[in-house]
């Protein structure tokens, strides 16, 4: 079976026709209607802010516009690209995993021809000069920068563009087998026409969408677990812990402390001046200076130190 890469330049609908569809038995877990209808709402945020970047960036009438969101394979989201192509390697911290945004080379290099003040048009097909890369870099940064508004009421996203590659074929992101989400968006500039996507991988986003989903609590249901924080917030407040009121400690060879007597009086390397470490756990979390309440000894909690002091010769 042989697969037609679509033509730089021109609007392919992947899966638009009437035939069937391929079903990969040995991976049937698919996105659910309601995640799809998720990552729509959050594709089509990215898009019309997309839109308008381009627009103003460009200085060129832009529109970017949602097409499809499917579940493919990562080699049949590779067959489907045409060569060559521009392609961002793009991470989104804290997410795992690698993501890939796409656009047609003939879109790109209209694109630039707009940044530079030309009139856009039919362009060369060739790699891109050191003058026009960082221009494409500056570009698909801000892209990202709408991607992570997109996806703001989803998760908390840092996209950051690693590379920028041409061919596909060369590009081993992800195994053959790996399932993917691919975005595809129908992009306009100017006069020039095409098809970009964004391919997420399946594992990354699947727990986003899980833990995102909706979950309608009845009355009953919310006042219960109000109560349940609250008692848990309570417990929590009066539950006791050790804590420990501690002096710099030193360092002491073996055999010193094994001839420890009675009467041996063991130098401290901490100031007179520096107060003493509250600590839990070993976490430092006050400071205070010692002292006795009635027959007790006790400690006053101070202000923590001034680490930029002078500090005094005085030791105890």
């Amino acid at each position: 079976m042989t697969t037609t890469a679509r033509t730089p330049g021109k609007i392919s609908r992947r899966g638009s026709g009437g035939g069937p569809t391929a079903y990969d038995f040995r991976r049937p877990i698919k996105l659910s209607r309601e995640h799809i209808r998720t990552l729509q709402i959050a594709f089509e945020t990215y898009a019309r802010s997309c839109g308008t970047l381009l627009t103003t960036r460009l200085r060129a009438v832009s529109n970017v516009s949602l097409i499809s969101i499917e579940q493919l394979n990562y080699d049949e989201y590779v067959a489907s690209l045409a060569n060559p192509t521009i392609i961002g390697v793009v991470t989104l911290d804290p997410l795992p995993g690698t993501v890939l945004i796409e656009i047609a080379q003939s879109a790109v290099m209209t694109a630039i021809d707009h940044m530079l003040g030309g009139p856009g048009g039919s362009q060369p097909e060739r790699p891109l000069t050191e003058v026009e890369m960082p221009l494409l870099r500056g570009l698909i940064e801000r892209m990202l920068g709408e991607l992570r508004y997109g996806f703001e009421s989803l998760v908390d996203i840092t996209p950051h563009l690693k590379e920028i590659e041409y061919n596909a074929q060369f590009l081993r992101a992800h195994a053959p087998g790996d399932a993917v989400v691919v975005a595809s968006f129908e992009t306009k500039i100017g006069a020039e026409e095409c098809i970009a996507t964004i391919c997420l991988p399946f594992n990354t986003i699947l727990p986003v969408l899980s833990r995102t989903e909706a979950v309608v609590l009845s009355a009953a249901e919310q006042q219960a677990k109000d109560r349940a924080l609250r008692n848990l917030t309570a417990g929590l407040s009066a539950a006791p812990i050790d804590v420990a009121v501690r002096f710099q400690p030193i360092r002491m060879r073996t055999d010193d402390i094994v001839d420890l007597r009675p009467g041996d009086v063991v130098p401290l390397g901490h100031l007179t001046s520096r107060p003493l470490e509250v600590t839990v756990n070993e976490i430092v979390f006050a400071h205070a200076v010692p002292g006795n309440q009635g027959a007790r000894l006790a400690c006053l909690v101070v202000p923590p130190p001034n680490e930029n002091s002078s500090k005094e010769s005085g030791r105890s």
